[in-house]
């Protein structure tokens, strides 16, 4: 940019005064002035094929640094890691990042706790006779997802399910209205 600059205001300017004032060096604005138009946008092009191909063979897991090491280690491609940066920046390459953790557990409520009266043992023997519930998170695009769901023990078949966007009762309570319609509970 700093080049462009100097080219636009050469009437205007001393080249010698830019240059200082731009923090370039005079040599390096005449050399780009000899460059043939368009040679470093082809090898950008060219890496950017390959940066794409590396990006999208690794699950779109790698970023600058790790695409850049592929490059030079197994392409034998020597260019600057930055160069893999600013490439990766400009067409949108970013990694997918780890999994951010969801909260699940508060500890800080002063609701009664359930006591475990199953105490571990799993069996039924017979449909409705023991039911388990269990809420778990999942990330999706649009944030997290918290999933409901109800099985019987006896056959091991989810009888009721809910999704929702927090953890409120109530969607609790959705799954279970759906599991006492799917399936009655044993009554002895």
């Amino acid at each position: 940019m700093a080049y462009q600059f100097m080219y636009q205001h050469q009437g205007q300017y001393a080249i010698t005064k830019m240059a200082r004032e731009l923090w370039v060096s005079r040599s390096g604005y005449y050399a780009w002035l000899q460059r043939k138009p368009g040679q470093h946008e082809s090898e950008d092009r060219e890496l950017l094929e390959l940066i794409i191909e590396i990006f999208n063979a690794h699950y779109r897991r790698y970023g600058s640094p790790r695409v850049w090491e592929e490059l030079k280690n197994t392409h034998q491609r020597h260019i600057g890691r930055k160069r893999v940066a600013r490439l990766m920046r400009e067409h949108g390459l970013q990694a997918r990042r780890r999994r951010k953790f969801a909260v699940t557990t508060d500890l800080s409520h002063t609701l009664a706790v359930a006591t475990n009266i199953l105490n571990r043992d799993f069996f039924a023997a017979g449909p409705g006779e023991k039911w388990v519930s269990d809420i778990t998170y999942l990330r999706t695009s649009s944030g997290w997802l918290y999933l409901t769901t109800i099985l019987d023990l006896w056959d091991r078949k989810v009888i009721g399910w809910a999704f929702s966007d927090d953890m409120a009762a109530c969607h609790v309570s959705r799954a279970l209205e759906m599991a006492l319609s799917n399936r009655a509970p044993k009554t002895d």
